[in-house]
């Protein structure tokens, strides 16, 4: 096996020297300077005119990801460890992006922030969002708190849903299957009707799964943690006139499944409910030079766990019921004041509150909620050679009191091909409800503090068809909220009081021709916690200092494609909690292979296959939980015109 492997990570230096070596004029569908995207300035703006990373998940790459989860999806993007991404169906898994913790990138659904109010550093479950129910993903890295608020510390990730595109309504039928007797159904229907737009998508996944837990017993008898999951999306518009257009949107999620008890142990009898559920209507009214576009959205998370009795949990019986709502309420103006200054500027209110109910705690919610309004502003100047974003950011919370967060964003584009740019920016997450109001809590919480500094180049090789671009960054965080054990109940407290510093760097190469896609890349990031003393406590757990891989994929025939994808994950640290006092393992490194194959029978019919871990790793992302073998999704789609 590592002979295998030698000699396929020897190719893929040589395909690098390849992609050097090959110039082919062709349409770039995933990143050039001349791409429009809207997340990394709330605006349509060409990629050449801003001087932030923008990566985009076309809708194409998409199609040719069908048998992926999401967190699969974006553990493929530079700098991204999505850690539990191949653990058992309806694990949780966390987000990392360059090092962050979880909790510190925020996730937008169509441009609307998604959090979980109930959860303890308040991130939102990525395994909730089936990926047939999304257009295309963009992802900004690097702070973003000016124009987005809390939480997006690290970046930014944009799900953009499948909205109506052209007159006249088509439906599409998804049947697929695979590993550990996993089914997806899943339907749609798109587009338009004179001036009202309809997109509305249904799915429904059904797993046996594996043990989610490691056995290290021998015995073999670990349940098999199945996995349940019902999803709709709903997005409709109305063009009521020439400059005035009304949208709304719903997604709706219920997972069911088993848990194991944790790390190493079964529980027969543990069960859960997930519910997620979010809704916005909003408007756009476009103006002579600009835009107005208003918002008001409402994102409600229910989790249910019940533990039966049994002797798996020593014939305790115990349950948690917890209910997270967050409403947020939002005005955005774009304008172009003149030839080369645009502004940006909105008002911002959210309000969250959540209840929790178990065994052990219980949060009210009369009193667990809180509440920021904000107003930012964001100019943009364009002149020549010369590009440059300065913005603020000011923000009052019902509990902490006001801060403020800044951007200052100059780049320099040459001869169309070549983008230098630098950020100095600041950032914020506030403290979450759970960290504020649980038994644990500490009302006196301040919000984490982030500096963060950024240079890098975007350089366009071959106009259209060959691009690379480095970026090197750090952040330093300050009044990083931590756990401090107490001996007295109830043991613990939450703190102000740790720092946070990481850097690092990551590099990507991109070819586009007519038949051939390819990228590879690298990321580094290291870092460390220390407390209030400089005595360190912490070092990046479940996060890699080294990861690179390659994307590969090569339309062979018009109606015949296939792809392959590659991953280093370099070694890890993890804790092991199943140890008084606790103790820190070292995971070792692991290599993934990944392939795709597409044939289009007609203009109707299409047949796919995803293979997954083709050489079937053993290798471990949290320690105590297995990770999935050899395994692969295959399926039909068929397209009603």
């Amino acid at each position: 096996m590592k002979k295998t492997y030698l000699i396929f990570v020897a190719s893929l230096g040589l395909a690098q020297v390849a992609l050097l070596s090959t110039a082919v004029q062709a349409q770039d569908t995933t990143r050039v300077l001349n791409n429009v995207v809207v997340t990394a300035t709330r605006s349509p703006k060409k990629q050449s005119d801003i001087g932030r990373v923008v990566t985009v998940i076309t809708a194409d790459q998409i199609n040719h990801a069908q048998g992926k989860t999401l967190p699969e999806l974006l553990n493929t993007v530079p700098g991204i460890t999505f850690s539990g991404a191949e653990n058992a169906p309806g694990i949780s898994s966390s987000l990392y992006l360059r090092g962050a913790s979880t909790g510190n990138t925020l996730i937008l659904i169509d441009g609307f922030p998604v959090n979980n109010a109930s959860g303890i550093d308040g991130s939102y479950d990525l395994n909730a969002f089936p990926l047939d129910q999304i257009d295309h993903i963009e992802i900004l890295k690097g702070s973003g708190s000016t124009l987005y608020g809390s939480d997006a510390v690290a970046g930014v990730i944009n799900i953009i849903t499948k909205h109506p595109k052209d007159q006249g309504l088509k439906g599409n039928v998804q049947l697929s299957g695979g590993t550990y007797n996993t089914f997806t159904e899943s339907a749609g229907v798109n587009g338009k009707v004179n001036n009202t737009g309809i997109a509305i998508n249904v799915s429904n996944t059904d797993s046996k799964g594996f043990s989610a837990a490691t056995d290290t017993t021998g015995k073999g008898n670990f349940r098999k943690d199945d996995f349940h999951q019902r999803a709709a999306s709903v997005n409709l518009n109305q063009q009521v006139s020439q400059k005035f257009i009304l949208n709304g949107n719903l997604q709706s999620t219920y997972n069911t499944g088993h848990l194991p008890y944790g790390a190493f142990t079964d529980d027969e009898n543990y069960s859960y409910q997930n519910t997620f559920l979010f809704a916005g209507v909003g408007g756009k009214l476009l103006l002579d030079k600009g835009a107005l576009n208003f918002n008001i959205s409402q994102n409600d998370v229910w989790n249910k766990y019940n533990d039966l009795a049994g002797p798996t949990n020593y014939n305790t019986p115990s349950y948690q019921n917890n209910l997270g709502k967050i409403t947020n309420v939002e005005a955005v103006f774009n304008y172009a004041l003149y030839k080369h200054l645009d502004i940006t500027s909105g008002l911002d209110f959210k309000h969250n509150s959540t209840s929790q109910y178990s065994t052990y705690d219980t949060i009210a919610n009369k009193t667990a909620h809180n509440s920021i309004g904000s107003v930012y502003t964001s100019l943009f100047y364009k002149s020549s050679i010369f590009h440059m974003e300065l913005g603020g950011r000011y923000n009052i919370d019902s509990k902490y009191g006001d801060n403020f967060t800044y951007t200052i964003n100059p780049s320099i584009l040459l001869a169309d091909q070549f983008k230098l740019f630098a950020t100095l920016a600041s950032a914020y997450k506030a403290p979450t409800l759970y960290q504020l109001f649980s038994p644990y809590g500490n009302i006196n919480l301040n919000p984490e503090k982030t500096t963060s500094y950024e240079a890098g180049f975007d350089w366009e090789l071959i106009k259209n068809t060959l691009s690379f671009n480095t970026v090197f960054y750090k952040y330093n965080t300050n009044d990083e909220i931590y756990f401090q054990g107490e001996s007295a109940a109830p043991f613990g407290v939450y703190k102000n009081g740790e720092f946070q510093k990481d850097k690092g760097f990551e590099s990507e190469l991109k070819y586009n021709a007519k038949k051939l896609t390819a990228s590879a890349y690298a990321a580094y990031v290291t870092g460390k916690q220390t407390d209030e003393n400089g005595v360190e406590t912490a070092n990046l757990y479940r996060r890699p200092k080294n990861t690179y891989g390659v994307n590969v994929y090569y339309q062979f025939f018009d109606n015949f494609s296939a792809g392959l994808d590659y991953k280093y994950t370099g070694d890890r640290t993890d804790e092991n909690f199943a140890t008084y006092p606790t103790t820190f393992v070292n995971l070792k490194h692991y290599n993934l292979v990944n392939a795709h194959l597409q044939y289009s029978a007609n203009s109707h019919i299409g047949l796919f296959a995803d293979v997954k871990n083709l050489f079937d790793a053993k290798y471990t992302d949290w320690l105590g939980y297995n990770t999935r073998g050899f395994n692969f999704m295959a399926g039909i789609k068929y397209q009603i015109n």
